[in-house]
């Protein structure tokens, strides 16, 4: 079980986004996704959010927001308690990520790239005013098979 942060952050109605292409072995090759990463021994899910978001794009947050928690059950990469954050309020010039390529993406046009089925999920509650979430995603293999948000299942 692993602890990870992914941080959306926003400017101009797109969202900075990592396309994985660089690593062979990436639960997330080829995927679209936000910054992130595992925690240190003694982070917060804080102190991860800020550092990961300097390591890979070279940007400082000034203030964000703590969304939701997410929990991925996989029967091929286990289980991992994903932090969800928010910020539209960074300094600083993006730089090369070795994890991946770092492209601004339009957030309506985010759905259609290849992301996982979940990331919908969070992506739409992110887009909404909603207040802290719990979401839990079980996948077998790349398959979404099962969605609960705050306790109550979703519909997939």
């Amino acid at each position: 079980m692993r602890n990870t942060t992914l941080v959306h952050l926003e400017r101009d109605g797109k969202y900075l986004m990592l396309h994985r292409v660089k690593k062979e072995r990436d639960e997330n090759r080829d995927k679209w996704v936000g910054i992130g990463g595992k925690f240190e021994p003694g982070e917060s899910p804080d102190d991860c959010a800020l550092r990961e978001v300097r390591e890979e794009t070279g940007l400082t947050m000034r203030s964000w927001a703590y969304r939701g928690i997410v929990t991925f059950v996989s029967d091929e990469w286990g289980t991992e308690y994903m932090h969800l954050f928010h910020s539209a309020d960074f300094e600083g010039t993006v730089k090369d990520c070795d994890e991946g390529v770092l492209e601004w993406v339009d957030k309506r046009a985010l759905l259609s790239l290849p992301i996982w089925e979940g990331d919908k999920i969070f992506l739409r509650l992110l887009d909404s005013d909603r207040p802290f979430f719990s979401l839990k995603l079980r996948y077998r293999g790349e398959k979404l098979v099962e969605a609960v948000l705050d306790g109550k299942k979703l519909e997939i």
